[in-house]
């Protein structure tokens, strides 16, 4: 595989994700509860203090729908990521997609979440602005990441590596 092709892959992964972020996290997007899902649990229950309370859990109909949605979009990306890097088995298909995977977990973790919906009003939930500190906080983000986001990653990176060896 081709280590210049994969670094590219990875700058421009970022940058799609982060696209898909800030467009999933725009205007009243964010009110939604794919979206309310991701915030913390004491920012969930100021909100929900003044708004109306809706399933928010892994359970919920529109939280499974956005993240199968994402396994879709993501199998999609790092097929295409894989193929153009020259995997041309299961193996290298599944630990390209997986290494990247890993790479966004860590992106979204370190940059998306720490530094920008940790600092940017746009990330407010009406009626948080003032729990600066809630917002802020490392642990929960990095937790998610570890899980479930490294099991999250498994499963378009196991996808990535089939297609891979049905195609090669």
């Amino acid at each position: 595989m081709h280590i210049g092709v994969i670094l590219i892959e990875m700058a421009v992964f970022a940058a799609i994700f982060t696209a898909i972020v800030l467009i999933a996290y725009g205007g009243d997007r964010k009110y939604s509860a794919e979206a309310i899902h991701n915030y913390p649990p004491d920012i969930q229950e100021e909100y929900f203090k003044t708004h109306e309370r809706m399933d928010v859990s892994y359970r919920s109909k529109n939280v499974i729908l956005a993240k199968g949605t994402g396994i879709l979009i993501f199998t999609g990306i790092l097929l295409a990521c894989a193929l153009a890097a020259g995997a041309e088995t299961f193996l290298q298909g599944f630990l390209l997609a997986f290494v990247l995977m890993i790479w966004i977990g860590l992106y979204d973790t370190c940059f998306l979440d720490w530094v920008l919906f940790a600092n940017l009003p746009m990330f407010r939930l009406e009626g948080t602005e003032h729990m600066d500190e809630a917002y802020h906080q490392k642990w929960f983000h990095a937790k998610g990441m570890l899980f479930p986001g490294i099991l999250f990653a498994l499963i378009p990176a196991l996808l990535v590596g089939w297609l891979v060896a049905l195609i090669r």
